[in-house]
């Protein structure tokens, strides 16, 4: 009989591990680290969805969000959308299996990556109370709504249904989802309100109706009836290729040459394109995807390299616009200055991007201390990781001092202010699972710092002409207090009357007059002047 060794033993306890299991021991990879944070990224990641969908089915978003205080740590989180619904079957993979969706392998723009989001917070709640999720959803007037209870089997990451049925709901269409779980609420910027607020500002074509614990409603209406452009899916762009995903490629293809292969499956390649990529890389055009080896896609690697290729189209992200950016700022901060500005795109490792920026400045915000900075991505606001993020990054490196704010090394800006910094992409390159800062790809750090040089020289003009209208008024106040004795001086040298002369004095300090030679514009009109008014060397 043979003897079982050590490795026996080990071998025999060996399994596999499910993706469920995996993020039950580290749900804090998916943002639910604490109580607060948790609460917070349950409903963002329902609210996510609920964005998604509507913008994709052409529906102006309308998103109810609830959350009830149960006591002792638990709350019932509720948030019904007007979204198109979700098909029956296709309802419990949606919110009870992790890495379930359809955003993943589609290279457009979306807030949902992964499709790990909501599923993750109905594991949460199933982890926390034991309480299953419940969700409602109809697509369509003529058809029924279908109502679930579901928690996940973690062992096979897959649902398991507690209850399944048909109801009456007075919605044409739509989806809500009820959840149970342990959390914490406070109010503050890291908070349910703070990420609704930052949610209407770069959505204003969002309606969202919130309900806090206090049971306080919360409106914060649409600024526009004007959907974003819907993103079209784009194929990959060669130069974001790796030889891994490559080769994977090359054995999955339908294609019968390399030429069509390099034609078919990448954006921007044509025919010609492809016959130089391929007399780059010593490569006959006629070869056959599926048996080219290692050492012949190593070759197509370098090939794609050495050749100029046209950067990727930009149809498949769907950036704000810095008119509508600079609406829903002033929709939601009390401010005396508005400016937003939308960069052209770029591209890093082959993915087309997008980044805008835009500030408020002075009104009810403070002067003493550092600016806010609110940091976005898809159009998704980023609450956590802030010094761990490239946006954060940026605006440090960026010479502030030369648009009237102060600035100590290595710190933010000091000064009545709030920045905002949204990047679009088809795949941002965020830095974890949970999504809360992105990664230092050197690409975007320059055009956060460009967009960021942009829209400070306008708010550089509106300070600086502030400044000199506050010196010359500071001026004429001096002299208005001794104009009677001036005049009196005036009278007896010059012989003429008193009053006469009053007045010529009073038109020679009047503030209009002051204003009118400045060229003052009116709160809202600033970003009209021109730049090259500012001198400052922003290197």
């Amino acid at each position: 009989m043979e003897t079982k060794t050590v490795a026996h033993h080990l071998a025999e306890k060996q399994r596999e591990i499910s993706i469920s299991q995996f993020f039950e021991r580290n749900r804090h990879l998916l943002g639910f680290d604490n109580k607060k944070k948790a609460l917070m990224t349950t409903i963002k990641e329902a609210v996510d969805n609920s964005l998604d969908a509507c913008e994709e089915a052409r529906i102006l978003p309308e998103v109810i969000i609830e959350v009830i205080d149960m006591g002792n740590d638990r709350f019932r989180v509720v948030v019904e959308d007007n979204g198109p619904g979700i098909v029956k079957k296709q309802i419990p993979p949606i919110f009870a299996r992790l890495l379930y969706g359809s955003k993943f392998f589609k290279l457009a723009q979306s807030r949902g990556q992964q499709g790990i989001g909501i599923s993750a917070a109905v594991l949460y709640a199933q982890l926390t109370t034991g309480k299953p999720a419940k969700i409602t959803s109809k697509i369509g007037p003529k058809y029924p709504a279908q109502y679930y209870e579901l928690h996940i089997d973690t062992e096979k990451n897959s649902p398991d249904i507690q209850k399944e049925e048909e109801v009456e709901w007075s919605k044409e269409h739509g989806t809500k989802i009820e959840i149970e779980l342990e959390g914490s609420y406070q109010a503050g910027f890291q908070s349910i309100d703070q990420y609704l607020k930052q949610t209407a500002i770069v959505n204003p074509h969002v309606t969202i109706i919130y309900t806090n614990p206090k049971a306080e409603q919360l409106i914060f209406a649409r600024a526009t009836d004007q959907l974003p452009p819907r993103p079209v899916e784009i194929k990959p762009h060669p130069y974001g290729v790796e030889i891994g995903v490559l080769i994977r490629m090359l054995g999955n293809t339908e294609c019968r040459t390399l030429q069509s292969f390099l034609c078919e499956e990448f954006s921007r390649v044509g025919p010609g394109t492809a016959k130089e990529i391929c007399a780059n890389g010593s490569l006959l055009t006629s070869l056959k995807p599926g048996d080219m080896s290692r050492e012949a896609a190593e070759k197509l690697v370098e090939g794609i390299k050495k050749t100029k290729i046209i950067a990727p189209p930009t149809d498949c992200i769907s950036p704000i616009g810095e008119e509508l950016l600079e609406k829903g700022i002033r929709k939601e901060v009390n401010a005396e200055f508005y400016c937003a500005t939308t960069r052209p795109p770029e591209v890093y490792r082959g993915n087309p991007f997008i980044v805008e920026a835009g500030l408020a400045y002075g009104g009810s915000l403070s002067a003493e201390e550092p600016v806010q900075l609110f940091r976005f991505a898809n159009r998704v606001p980023l609450l956590y990781q802030q010094g761990a993020c490239a946006v954060t990054k940026s605006v440090i490196s960026n010479a502030w001092k030369n648009y009237g704010l102060q600035q100590s090394k290595g710190a933010l800006p000091a000064g009545p202010m709030a920045l905002f910094v949204h990047i679009s992409s088809v795949w941002v390159p965020f830095t974890s699972e949970s999504k809360e800062a992105i990664a230092h790809y050197p690409e975007i750090i320059k055009e956060v710092k460009l967009a960021l040089q942009e829209i400070g020289r306008k708010l550089s003009i509106y300070v600086h002409k502030k400044f000199r209208i506050r010196e010359l008024s500071e001026r004429a106040n001096l002299f208005e207090k001794y104009i009677p004795e001036v005049a009196d001086s005036l009278a007896v040298l010059s012989g003429e009357k008193k009053e006469k002369i009053l007045e010529g004095l009073q038109k020679m300090i009047s503030k209009p007059k002051i204003q009118e030679e400045l060229q003052i514009v009116p709160p809202g009109e600033e970003q009209q002047l021109k730049l090259s008014e500012v001198r400052e060397d922003e290197e």
